[in-house]
């Protein structure tokens, strides 16, 4: 007897309203060249090709931690650059170093997270999770 998951499905679309891109590039870092004047590895134009856009979520991936040190003072903790990307379970496979660029939003009222918009992301960890429903992936702010 298989499980029905129609009704998590519709749930968990209605968090999916980030568009999002899928960018990678394929030759990786084997085909920049050095810009012997600023001693810097220039990357080719364009370097990248789109392999996903659809909608999914950034989020968070962790809330800044409050720790109790030894005199009693309360300490909050630097946020975290770590943010997790919700996806339908349907996206291509992800990789490491794989860039997902925030498009915009579909949401009624605006974006969750109106400073993501337009914010580039590396994916860090290629699959935290991926369920009947959902893959989640691990994500770093690049700028």
């Amino acid at each position: 007897m298989a499980f029905d998951v129609d009704g998590a499905r519709r749930v968990v679309g209605r968090i999916l309203d980030d568009k999002l891109e899928v960018w990678r590039d394929s030759a990786g870092r084997t085909d920049d060249h050095l810009d012997e004047e600023t001693g810097q590895l220039v990357r080719p134009a364009p370097d990248e090709v789109l392999i996903w856009n659809g909608l999914g979520a950034i989020m968070p991936f962790g809330r800044p931690a409050i720790t109790t040190p030894l005199e009693g003072s309360l300490v909050q903790q630097p946020p975290t650059t770590d943010y997790q990307a919700v996806l339908p379970v349907d996206t291509p496979e992800l990789r490491p170093d794989d860039v997902l660029r925030n498009a915009g939003s579909v949401r009624k009222g605006g974006p969750r997270d109106p400073q993501l918009v337009g914010r580039r992301f590396r994916i860090s960890d290629a699959n935290l999770g991926t369920y009947s429903v959902i893959r989640i992936v691990r994500v770093q702010v690049i700028d």
